[in-house]
Protein backbone atom coordinates (compact mmCIF):
# COMPACT_ATOMS: atom_id res chain seq x y z
CA UNK A 1 0.00 0.00 0.00
CA UNK A 2 2.83 2.27 0.47
CA UNK A 3 4.61 4.36 -2.34
CA UNK A 4 7.01 2.46 -4.32
CA UNK A 5 10.17 3.90 -3.86
CA UNK A 6 11.54 2.94 -7.03
CA UNK A 7 8.37 4.89 -9.02
CA UNK A 8 8.46 7.48 -6.37
CA UNK A 9 11.04 8.25 -4.88
CA UNK A 10 10.59 11.52 -3.23
CA UNK A 11 7.02 10.69 -1.97
CA UNK A 12 7.88 7.37 -0.43
CA UNK A 13 11.17 9.74 1.11
CA UNK A 14 8.62 11.54 2.83
CA UNK A 15 6.30 9.59 3.96
CA UNK A 16 8.97 7.78 5.89
CA UNK A 17 10.51 10.99 7.63
CA UNK A 18 7.31 13.50 8.48
CA UNK A 19 6.36 12.20 11.87
CA UNK A 20 2.87 13.86 11.40
CA UNK A 21 1.03 11.44 9.19
CA UNK A 22 1.25 8.33 12.04
CA UNK A 23 3.34 5.57 12.39
CA UNK A 24 5.08 3.29 9.80
CA UNK A 25 3.86 -0.43 9.79
CA UNK A 26 6.96 -2.30 10.59
CA UNK A 27 8.57 -4.47 8.11
CA UNK A 28 6.97 -7.63 9.97
CA UNK A 29 3.85 -6.73 9.88
CA UNK A 30 1.31 -7.79 7.47
CA UNK A 31 -0.20 -5.83 4.98
CA UNK A 32 -0.05 -5.34 0.78
CA UNK A 33 1.72 -2.86 -1.65
CA UNK A 34 -0.62 -1.66 -4.27
CA UNK A 35 2.59 -0.92 -5.99
CA UNK A 36 4.28 -3.76 -5.64
CA UNK A 37 4.01 -7.51 -4.60
CA UNK A 38 4.91 -8.39 -0.89
CA UNK A 39 8.77 -9.72 -0.19
CA UNK A 40 9.04 -13.27 -0.32
CA UNK A 41 8.16 -15.13 3.00
CA UNK A 42 11.94 -16.03 3.51
CA UNK A 43 13.64 -12.65 2.74
CA UNK A 44 14.70 -10.86 6.13
CA UNK A 45 14.65 -7.61 6.80
CA UNK A 46 17.63 -5.90 8.02
CA UNK A 47 16.10 -2.97 8.94
CA UNK A 48 12.82 -1.30 9.55
CA UNK A 49 13.93 1.84 8.73
CA UNK A 50 13.47 2.15 4.64
CA UNK A 51 16.97 2.60 3.21
CA UNK A 52 17.31 6.31 0.79
CA UNK A 53 19.95 7.62 -1.07
CA UNK A 54 18.31 10.91 -2.20
CA UNK A 55 19.47 13.01 0.29
CA UNK A 56 22.60 13.14 -1.63
CA UNK A 57 21.08 13.65 -4.79
CA UNK A 58 18.66 16.23 -3.73
CA UNK A 59 19.82 17.58 -0.61
CA UNK A 60 17.14 20.48 0.29
CA UNK A 61 15.14 17.88 1.05
CA UNK A 62 16.33 18.68 4.24
CA UNK A 63 15.34 21.86 4.16
CA UNK A 64 12.38 22.47 6.49
CA UNK A 65 10.87 24.60 4.39
CA UNK A 66 10.71 22.15 1.87
CA UNK A 67 9.51 19.73 4.35
CA UNK A 68 7.14 21.85 4.99
CA UNK A 69 5.96 22.84 1.64
CA UNK A 70 5.48 18.99 1.12
CA UNK A 71 3.83 17.96 3.71
CA UNK A 72 0.45 18.94 2.53
CA UNK A 73 0.69 16.23 -0.74
CA UNK A 74 1.76 13.64 2.00
CA UNK A 75 -0.95 14.30 4.28
CA UNK A 76 -3.80 13.32 1.22
CA UNK A 77 -2.11 10.53 0.12
CA UNK A 78 -1.39 8.92 3.53
CA UNK A 79 -5.44 9.54 4.89
CA UNK A 80 -5.91 7.95 1.37
CA UNK A 81 -3.84 4.49 2.36
CA UNK A 82 -4.97 4.33 5.98
CA UNK A 83 -8.37 3.98 4.26
CA UNK A 84 -7.82 1.70 1.72
CA UNK A 85 -6.08 -0.02 4.54
CA UNK A 86 -9.14 -0.58 6.29
CA UNK A 87 -11.42 -1.42 3.52
CA UNK A 88 -9.04 -4.37 1.69
CA UNK A 89 -7.38 -5.58 -1.11
CA UNK A 90 -8.07 -4.26 -4.88
CA UNK A 91 -10.58 -6.83 -6.40
CA UNK A 92 -9.28 -8.25 -9.26
CA UNK A 93 -10.49 -6.77 -12.83
CA UNK A 94 -12.67 -9.67 -13.26
CA UNK A 95 -14.51 -9.97 -10.18
CA UNK A 96 -14.97 -5.74 -11.26
CA UNK A 97 -16.38 -6.37 -14.81
CA UNK A 98 -18.54 -9.34 -13.11
CA UNK A 99 -19.71 -7.14 -10.31
CA UNK A 100 -21.05 -4.36 -13.35
CA UNK A 101 -22.50 -7.33 -15.27
CA UNK A 102 -24.62 -7.78 -12.17
CA UNK A 103 -25.73 -4.51 -11.78
CA UNK A 104 -26.66 -4.24 -14.94
CA UNK A 105 -28.59 -7.49 -14.41
CA UNK A 106 -30.52 -6.13 -11.49
CA UNK A 107 -31.43 -2.87 -12.73
CA UNK A 108 -32.70 -4.36 -16.14
CA UNK A 109 -34.64 -6.66 -13.91
CA UNK A 110 -35.88 -3.91 -11.65
CA UNK A 111 -36.92 -1.54 -14.47
CA UNK A 112 -39.12 -4.60 -15.98
CA UNK A 113 -40.76 -5.26 -12.59
CA UNK A 114 -41.26 -1.47 -11.98
CA UNK A 115 -42.52 -1.40 -15.13
CA UNK A 116 -45.37 -4.14 -14.40
CA UNK A 117 -46.53 -2.53 -10.97
CA UNK A 118 -47.16 1.16 -12.93
CA UNK A 119 -48.82 -0.75 -15.94
CA UNK A 120 -51.18 -2.73 -13.67
CA UNK A 121 -54.56 -2.15 -13.66
CA UNK A 122 -56.60 -1.01 -11.26
CA UNK A 123 -59.70 -2.91 -10.00
CA UNK A 124 -63.01 -0.93 -9.96
CA UNK A 125 -63.75 -1.35 -6.51
CA UNK A 126 -60.83 0.16 -5.13
CA UNK A 127 -60.06 3.56 -4.14
CA UNK A 128 -57.66 5.45 -6.60
CA UNK A 129 -55.46 6.77 -3.20
CA UNK A 130 -55.46 3.27 -2.28
CA UNK A 131 -54.29 2.34 -5.42
CA UNK A 132 -51.37 4.47 -5.44
CA UNK A 133 -50.54 3.28 -1.72
CA UNK A 134 -49.82 0.02 -2.85
CA UNK A 135 -48.43 0.67 -6.20
CA UNK A 136 -45.98 2.77 -4.02
CA UNK A 137 -45.68 -0.35 -1.62
CA UNK A 138 -45.23 -2.72 -4.41
CA UNK A 139 -42.27 -0.43 -5.64
CA UNK A 140 -40.61 -0.52 -2.05
CA UNK A 141 -40.73 -4.10 -2.06
CA UNK A 142 -38.81 -4.42 -4.98
CA UNK A 143 -36.23 -2.02 -4.51
CA UNK A 144 -35.31 -3.44 -1.14
CA UNK A 145 -35.75 -7.22 -2.46
CA UNK A 146 -32.47 -5.99 -4.61
CA UNK A 147 -30.96 -3.41 -2.45
CA UNK A 148 -28.49 -5.81 -0.58
CA UNK A 149 -27.17 -7.37 -3.94
CA UNK A 150 -26.72 -3.81 -5.42
CA UNK A 151 -24.86 -2.88 -2.26
CA UNK A 152 -23.07 -5.77 -2.44
CA UNK A 153 -21.66 -5.30 -5.93
CA UNK A 154 -21.62 -1.81 -5.72
CA UNK A 155 -18.94 -2.12 -2.95
CA UNK A 156 -16.65 -3.98 -5.17
CA UNK A 157 -16.75 -1.29 -7.76
CA UNK A 158 -16.32 1.07 -5.40
CA UNK A 159 -13.52 -0.69 -4.03
CA UNK A 160 -11.88 -0.91 -7.48
CA UNK A 161 -12.16 3.04 -8.16
CA UNK A 162 -10.80 4.19 -4.90
CA UNK A 163 -7.97 1.96 -5.75
CA UNK A 164 -7.63 3.51 -8.83
CA UNK A 165 -8.11 7.16 -7.41
CA UNK A 166 -5.35 5.87 -4.95
CA UNK A 167 -2.87 5.41 -8.00
CA UNK A 168 -3.27 8.55 -9.85
CA UNK A 169 -2.79 10.22 -6.66
CA UNK A 170 0.53 8.94 -5.86
CA UNK A 171 1.57 10.12 -9.37
CA UNK A 172 0.19 13.55 -8.73
CA UNK A 173 1.65 14.02 -5.49
CA UNK A 174 4.92 12.51 -6.79
CA UNK A 175 4.81 15.40 -9.59
CA UNK A 176 4.31 18.02 -7.18
CA UNK A 177 6.82 17.18 -4.58
CA UNK A 178 9.51 17.37 -7.47
CA UNK A 179 7.91 20.60 -8.35
CA UNK A 180 8.33 22.04 -5.10
CA UNK A 181 11.97 20.81 -5.12
CA UNK A 182 12.41 22.61 -8.44
CA UNK A 183 11.33 25.75 -7.23
CA UNK A 184 13.10 25.52 -3.86
CA UNK A 185 16.83 25.42 -6.28
CA UNK A 186 15.51 28.30 -8.53
CA UNK A 187 14.81 29.96 -5.69
CA UNK A 188 11.15 30.48 -6.71
CA UNK A 189 8.45 30.59 -4.07
CA UNK A 190 7.92 26.99 -3.17
CA UNK A 191 5.29 27.70 -0.79
CA UNK A 192 1.71 26.61 -2.37
CA UNK A 193 2.18 25.41 -5.64
CA UNK A 194 -0.88 23.59 -7.66
CA UNK A 195 -0.08 21.63 -10.67
CA UNK A 196 -1.91 23.01 -13.69
CA UNK A 197 -1.56 21.46 -17.55
CA UNK A 198 0.15 24.92 -18.48
CA UNK A 199 2.59 23.47 -15.74
CA UNK A 200 3.09 19.85 -16.46
CA UNK A 201 4.62 21.01 -20.05
CA UNK A 202 4.81 23.16 -22.74
CA UNK A 203 2.71 21.85 -25.97
CA UNK A 204 5.45 20.47 -28.23
CA UNK A 205 5.12 21.34 -31.70
CA UNK A 206 4.77 18.34 -34.38
CA UNK A 207 8.23 17.07 -35.36
CA UNK A 208 9.35 19.19 -38.76
CA UNK A 209 10.44 15.16 -40.34
CA UNK A 210 6.27 14.13 -39.56
CA UNK A 211 5.38 16.99 -41.66
CA UNK A 212 7.76 16.38 -44.53
CA UNK A 213 6.84 12.99 -44.55
CA UNK A 214 2.67 13.70 -44.58
CA UNK A 215 3.29 16.34 -47.43
CA UNK A 216 5.84 14.09 -49.32
CA UNK A 217 3.31 11.20 -48.88
CA UNK A 218 -0.02 13.24 -49.96
CA UNK A 219 -1.57 11.61 -52.69
CA UNK A 220 0.55 8.23 -52.94
CA UNK A 221 -0.25 4.47 -51.73
CA UNK A 222 2.72 4.78 -49.11
CA UNK A 223 2.40 1.29 -47.25
CA UNK A 224 5.80 1.66 -44.96
CA UNK A 225 6.80 4.61 -43.00
CA UNK A 226 9.26 4.39 -39.88
CA UNK A 227 9.79 6.66 -37.38
CA UNK A 228 11.41 5.48 -34.83
CA UNK A 229 14.11 7.10 -32.26
CA UNK A 230 13.34 10.38 -33.66
CA UNK A 231 12.51 11.91 -30.33
CA UNK A 232 8.60 12.29 -31.39
CA UNK A 233 6.36 13.76 -28.97
CA UNK A 234 2.96 13.83 -31.00
CA UNK A 235 1.51 12.54 -33.68
CA UNK A 236 -0.61 15.06 -36.18
CA UNK A 237 -4.77 13.42 -36.22
CA UNK A 238 -3.76 13.54 -40.43
CA UNK A 239 -1.84 10.79 -39.41
CA UNK A 240 -4.95 8.31 -40.13
CA UNK A 241 -5.53 9.02 -43.45
CA UNK A 242 -3.11 6.93 -44.85
CA UNK A 243 -5.33 3.67 -44.77
CA UNK A 244 -3.37 2.07 -47.50
CA UNK A 245 -0.62 1.82 -44.72
CA UNK A 246 1.13 -1.77 -43.82
CA UNK A 247 3.76 -1.10 -41.36
CA UNK A 248 4.17 1.77 -38.38
CA UNK A 249 7.02 2.05 -36.60
CA UNK A 250 7.30 4.36 -33.89
CA UNK A 251 9.07 3.30 -31.46
CA UNK A 252 12.00 4.77 -29.30
CA UNK A 253 10.18 8.03 -28.95
CA UNK A 254 8.70 9.78 -26.10
CA UNK A 255 4.71 9.62 -27.16
CA UNK A 256 2.53 9.62 -23.95
CA UNK A 257 -0.63 9.60 -26.71
CA UNK A 258 -1.88 8.37 -29.79
CA UNK A 259 -4.02 10.27 -31.83
CA UNK A 260 -8.14 8.76 -32.16
CA UNK A 261 -7.47 9.08 -35.76
CA UNK A 262 -4.73 5.79 -35.52
CA UNK A 263 -8.14 4.14 -36.40
CA UNK A 264 -8.51 5.28 -39.43
CA UNK A 265 -4.95 2.98 -40.52
CA UNK A 266 -7.73 -0.11 -41.47
CA UNK A 267 -5.13 -2.03 -44.10
CA UNK A 268 -2.40 -1.78 -41.19
CA UNK A 269 -0.59 -5.61 -40.23
CA UNK A 270 2.08 -4.56 -38.16
CA UNK A 271 2.51 -1.47 -35.16
CA UNK A 272 5.43 -0.99 -32.82
CA UNK A 273 4.95 1.24 -30.10
CA UNK A 274 7.65 0.33 -28.24
CA UNK A 275 9.91 2.27 -25.91
CA UNK A 276 7.55 5.23 -25.60
CA UNK A 277 6.02 7.13 -22.31
CA UNK A 278 2.12 5.87 -23.19
CA UNK A 279 0.31 5.32 -20.35
CA UNK A 280 -2.94 4.53 -22.38
CA UNK A 281 -3.83 3.49 -26.03
CA UNK A 282 -6.98 4.65 -27.69
CA UNK A 283 -10.26 2.90 -28.28
CA UNK A 284 -10.10 3.47 -31.98
CA UNK A 285 -7.04 0.68 -31.90
CA UNK A 286 -10.09 -1.86 -31.60
CA UNK A 287 -10.50 -0.52 -35.57
CA UNK A 288 -7.83 -2.29 -36.29
CA UNK A 289 -8.55 -5.30 -37.54
CA UNK A 290 -6.05 -6.47 -40.14
CA UNK A 291 -3.48 -6.12 -37.27
CA UNK A 292 -1.27 -9.17 -36.80
CA UNK A 293 1.54 -7.70 -34.63
CA UNK A 294 1.47 -5.17 -32.03
CA UNK A 295 4.75 -4.18 -29.70
CA UNK A 296 3.59 -1.95 -26.83
CA UNK A 297 6.20 -2.93 -24.66
CA UNK A 298 8.35 -0.77 -22.57
CA UNK A 299 5.87 2.05 -22.39
CA UNK A 300 3.28 2.98 -18.92
CA UNK A 301 0.47 1.02 -19.75
CA UNK A 302 -1.44 0.66 -16.41
CA UNK A 303 -4.89 -0.94 -18.91
CA UNK A 304 -5.13 -1.87 -22.67
CA UNK A 305 -8.69 -0.76 -24.11
CA UNK A 306 -11.14 -3.35 -23.84
CA UNK A 307 -11.69 -2.51 -27.42
CA UNK A 308 -7.96 -4.28 -28.22
CA UNK A 309 -10.05 -7.65 -27.89
CA UNK A 310 -11.68 -6.49 -31.43
CA UNK A 311 -8.09 -7.30 -33.14
CA UNK A 312 -9.18 -10.17 -34.07
CA UNK A 313 -6.34 -10.71 -36.63
CA UNK A 314 -3.83 -10.27 -34.02
CA UNK A 315 -1.17 -13.05 -34.26
CA UNK A 316 1.86 -11.68 -31.59
CA UNK A 317 0.94 -8.96 -28.77
CA UNK A 318 3.31 -7.98 -26.62
CA UNK A 319 2.64 -5.87 -23.96
CA UNK A 320 5.63 -6.71 -21.57
CA UNK A 321 7.56 -3.93 -19.59
CA UNK A 322 4.47 -2.03 -18.55
CA UNK A 323 2.26 -1.51 -15.31
CA UNK A 324 -0.61 -3.66 -16.45
CA UNK A 325 -2.74 -5.12 -13.17
CA UNK A 326 -4.83 -6.99 -15.36
CA UNK A 327 -6.03 -8.22 -18.97
CA UNK A 328 -9.30 -7.31 -20.64
CA UNK A 329 -11.90 -9.92 -19.59
CA UNK A 330 -13.19 -11.18 -22.83
CA UNK A 331 -9.67 -10.77 -24.56
CA UNK A 332 -9.64 -14.32 -25.25
CA UNK A 333 -13.45 -14.71 -26.80
CA UNK A 334 -12.21 -13.11 -29.51
CA UNK A 335 -8.02 -13.10 -30.39
CA UNK A 336 -8.41 -16.62 -31.53
CA UNK A 337 -5.73 -16.30 -33.85
CA UNK A 338 -2.64 -15.06 -31.35
CA UNK A 339 0.19 -17.18 -31.19
CA UNK A 340 2.76 -15.58 -28.84
CA UNK A 341 1.50 -13.23 -25.62
CA UNK A 342 3.88 -11.66 -24.48
CA UNK A 343 3.08 -9.74 -20.88
CA UNK A 344 5.90 -10.18 -18.87
CA UNK A 345 7.15 -7.56 -16.37
CA UNK A 346 4.09 -5.98 -15.50
CA UNK A 347 1.85 -6.45 -12.28
CA UNK A 348 -0.73 -8.63 -13.44
CA UNK A 349 -2.76 -10.24 -10.79
CA UNK A 350 -4.62 -12.87 -12.17
CA UNK A 351 -5.26 -14.07 -16.16
CA UNK A 352 -8.95 -13.47 -17.31
CA UNK A 353 -10.83 -17.09 -17.54
CA UNK A 354 -11.28 -16.26 -21.50
CA UNK A 355 -7.50 -16.76 -21.54
CA UNK A 356 -8.57 -20.65 -22.55
CA UNK A 357 -9.82 -19.59 -25.71
CA UNK A 358 -7.12 -18.46 -27.40
CA UNK A 359 -6.55 -21.98 -29.23
CA UNK A 360 -4.31 -21.01 -31.45
CA UNK A 361 -1.96 -19.72 -28.33
CA UNK A 362 1.84 -21.23 -28.64
CA UNK A 363 3.61 -18.99 -26.50
CA UNK A 364 2.42 -17.47 -23.26
CA UNK A 365 4.88 -15.34 -21.51
CA UNK A 366 3.79 -14.03 -18.03
CA UNK A 367 7.37 -14.28 -15.86
CA UNK A 368 7.87 -11.00 -13.03
CA UNK A 369 4.13 -10.63 -12.55
CA UNK A 370 2.19 -11.46 -9.36
CA UNK A 371 0.22 -13.67 -10.75
CA UNK A 372 -2.06 -15.59 -7.73
CA UNK A 373 -2.83 -18.68 -9.98
CA UNK A 374 -3.93 -19.47 -12.70
CA UNK A 375 -7.65 -20.64 -14.04
CA UNK A 376 -8.41 -23.62 -15.00
CA UNK A 377 -9.11 -22.97 -18.32
CA UNK A 378 -5.67 -22.49 -19.43
CA UNK A 379 -5.59 -26.29 -20.06
CA UNK A 380 -7.89 -25.58 -22.88
CA UNK A 381 -4.50 -24.34 -24.72
CA UNK A 382 -4.23 -27.54 -26.45
CA UNK A 383 -1.60 -25.84 -29.04
CA UNK A 384 0.55 -24.20 -26.04
CA UNK A 385 4.32 -24.70 -26.70
CA UNK A 386 6.06 -22.41 -24.21
CA UNK A 387 4.67 -21.46 -20.86
CA UNK A 388 6.97 -19.00 -18.19
CA UNK A 389 5.27 -18.48 -15.16
CA UNK A 390 8.42 -18.02 -13.50
CA UNK A 391 9.58 -15.39 -10.63
CA UNK A 392 6.00 -14.36 -9.57
CA UNK A 393 7.35 -15.13 -5.75
CA UNK A 394 5.40 -15.29 -3.25
CA UNK A 395 1.80 -15.02 -5.17
CA UNK A 396 1.90 -17.94 -7.14
CA UNK A 397 1.53 -21.03 -4.84
CA UNK A 398 -0.49 -23.76 -6.91
CA UNK A 399 -1.19 -24.87 -10.74
CA UNK A 400 -5.13 -25.96 -11.84
CA UNK A 401 -5.51 -29.81 -12.38
CA UNK A 402 -6.10 -28.79 -15.81
CA UNK A 403 -2.52 -28.56 -16.41
CA UNK A 404 -2.34 -32.07 -17.53
CA UNK A 405 -4.48 -31.48 -20.87
CA UNK A 406 -1.72 -29.14 -22.37
CA UNK A 407 -0.31 -32.07 -24.48
CA UNK A 408 1.63 -30.24 -26.54
CA UNK A 409 3.81 -28.26 -23.82
CA UNK A 410 7.01 -28.37 -24.58
CA UNK A 411 8.74 -26.20 -22.18
CA UNK A 412 7.44 -25.08 -18.73
CA UNK A 413 9.36 -22.44 -16.65
CA UNK A 414 8.25 -21.89 -13.19
CA UNK A 415 11.24 -20.68 -10.65
CA UNK A 416 11.28 -18.03 -7.93
CA UNK A 417 7.89 -19.11 -7.72
CA UNK A 418 5.94 -20.64 -3.95
CA UNK A 419 5.01 -23.79 -5.26
CA UNK A 420 5.19 -27.17 -3.11
CA UNK A 421 3.03 -29.83 -5.23
CA UNK A 422 2.76 -30.15 -9.11
CA UNK A 423 -0.89 -31.46 -10.11
CA UNK A 424 -1.12 -35.35 -9.94
CA UNK A 425 -2.22 -34.69 -13.88
CA UNK A 426 1.21 -33.47 -14.59
CA UNK A 427 2.62 -36.81 -15.93
CA UNK A 428 0.25 -36.67 -18.82
CA UNK A 429 3.15 -33.77 -20.59
CA UNK A 430 4.77 -36.53 -22.97
CA UNK A 431 6.27 -33.78 -24.89
CA UNK A 432 7.62 -31.56 -21.93
CA UNK A 433 11.31 -31.23 -22.41
CA UNK A 434 12.52 -28.30 -20.83
CA UNK A 435 11.10 -28.21 -16.78
CA UNK A 436 12.67 -24.98 -14.26
CA UNK A 437 11.52 -25.64 -10.59
CA UNK A 438 14.12 -23.54 -9.25
CA UNK A 439 13.55 -21.69 -6.10
CA UNK A 440 10.18 -23.75 -5.22
CA UNK A 441 9.43 -25.21 -1.68
CA UNK A 442 8.75 -28.42 -3.69
CA UNK A 443 7.12 -31.23 -1.71
CA UNK A 444 5.92 -33.24 -4.60
CA UNK A 445 7.69 -34.68 -6.08
CA UNK A 446 10.76 -34.76 -4.03
CA UNK A 447 13.55 -32.29 -4.35
CA UNK A 448 16.15 -35.29 -5.23
CA UNK A 449 13.27 -36.25 -8.29
CA UNK A 450 13.51 -32.63 -9.25
CA UNK A 451 17.63 -32.90 -9.11
CA UNK A 452 17.25 -35.52 -11.70
CA UNK A 453 15.69 -33.47 -14.81
CA UNK A 454 12.62 -33.56 -16.53
CA UNK A 455 12.13 -36.81 -17.37
CA UNK A 456 12.53 -38.11 -13.95
CA UNK A 457 10.15 -35.81 -12.78
CA UNK A 458 7.45 -36.93 -15.22
CA UNK A 459 7.87 -40.74 -14.75
CA UNK A 460 7.40 -39.95 -10.88
CA UNK A 461 4.39 -37.77 -11.82
CA UNK A 462 2.51 -40.37 -13.73
CA UNK A 463 2.95 -43.27 -12.02
CA UNK A 464 1.44 -40.85 -9.24
CA UNK A 465 -1.24 -40.52 -11.42
CA UNK A 466 -1.48 -44.37 -11.99
CA UNK A 467 -1.64 -45.31 -8.07
CA UNK A 468 -4.68 -42.56 -8.05
CA UNK A 469 -6.79 -44.30 -10.10
CA UNK A 470 -5.65 -47.61 -9.35
CA UNK A 471 -7.57 -46.49 -6.19
CA UNK A 472 -10.39 -44.68 -7.60
CA UNK A 473 -10.82 -47.83 -9.52
CA UNK A 474 -10.67 -50.23 -6.12
CA UNK A 475 -12.86 -47.66 -4.09
CA UNK A 476 -15.37 -47.97 -7.20
CA UNK A 477 -15.73 -51.55 -6.60
CA UNK A 478 -16.06 -51.72 -2.70
CA UNK A 479 -18.90 -49.50 -3.26
CA UNK A 480 -20.98 -51.72 -5.67
CA UNK A 481 -20.48 -54.86 -3.78
CA UNK A 482 -23.89 -54.54 -2.31
CA UNK A 483 -26.43 -55.48 -4.46
CA UNK A 484 -29.97 -53.69 -5.29
CA UNK A 485 -33.27 -54.63 -6.86
CA UNK A 486 -31.69 -54.61 -10.32
CA UNK A 487 -28.83 -55.71 -9.38
CA UNK A 488 -25.06 -54.06 -9.50
CA UNK A 489 -22.75 -53.53 -12.60
CA UNK A 490 -19.55 -55.17 -11.14
CA UNK A 491 -16.82 -53.43 -12.64
CA UNK A 492 -12.77 -54.87 -12.34
CA UNK A 493 -9.80 -53.54 -12.71
CA UNK A 494 -8.99 -56.26 -16.03
CA UNK A 495 -9.31 -53.25 -18.25
CA UNK A 496 -6.92 -50.88 -16.44
CA UNK A 497 -4.74 -53.79 -16.00
CA UNK A 498 -4.42 -55.29 -18.92
CA UNK A 499 -4.10 -51.42 -20.32
CA UNK A 500 -1.13 -51.46 -17.91
CA UNK A 501 0.67 -54.27 -18.55
CA UNK A 502 1.09 -53.50 -22.35
CA UNK A 503 3.20 -50.54 -21.28
CA UNK A 504 7.32 -51.02 -21.35
CA UNK A 505 9.21 -48.54 -19.55
CA UNK A 506 7.22 -45.51 -20.96
CA UNK A 507 4.41 -44.77 -18.34
CA UNK A 508 4.18 -41.69 -19.81
CA UNK A 509 2.93 -43.36 -23.12
CA UNK A 510 0.18 -45.32 -20.97
CA UNK A 511 -1.15 -42.55 -18.97
CA UNK A 512 -2.05 -40.97 -22.12
CA UNK A 513 -4.31 -44.08 -22.79
CA UNK A 514 -5.42 -44.13 -19.89
CA UNK A 515 -6.04 -40.53 -18.39
CA UNK A 516 -9.31 -39.85 -20.32
CA UNK A 517 -11.30 -42.06 -18.64
CA UNK A 518 -10.87 -44.83 -16.14
CA UNK A 519 -14.09 -46.64 -17.35
CA UNK A 520 -14.36 -48.99 -20.43
CA UNK A 521 -17.12 -47.06 -22.90
CA UNK A 522 -18.58 -50.44 -23.13
CA UNK A 523 -20.08 -50.45 -19.64
CA UNK A 524 -21.13 -46.51 -20.37
CA UNK A 525 -23.33 -48.16 -23.07
CA UNK A 526 -24.77 -50.48 -20.79
CA UNK A 527 -25.19 -48.44 -17.88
Amino acid sequence: MDPNPKNFPILSYMMSKIPSIGPRRGADEQGFDIEMPPPPSTAVPTSKEPVFDLVDQMPRLTDPKVIASMRSAVSEVAQSRAVLRTLGERPDHESVDSARAKLAEIDSSLSKQLGEIVLSPRPTEVDRLEWRAHLAGKEKECRDATEKDRQMYGAVIALDEMHDSYEKMLSEAEAKLLKIYESALSGRDFEDINLTEEDEGEVEEVNDEVVGILKDSSGTRIQRIDLSNRKLRSLPEAFGRFSQLLVLNLSTNQLEILPDSIGGLTNLEELDLSSNLMETLPDSIGLLLNLKLLNASSNKLVSLPDSISNCSSLSTLDVSYNRLTYLPTNIGHQLVNLVRLSIQLNKIRSLPTSIGDMKSLRILDAHFNELRGVPASIGSLSNLEILDLSSNFSDLTELPETFGELLNLKELYLSNNQIQYLPDSFGRLDNLSKLNLEENPIVIPPKEVVMEGVEAVKVFMAKRWLDILLEEEERSMEEMEEPTENGWLIRSTSWLMNRATSVTGNVADYLGNVGKSPIDPSLDQQL
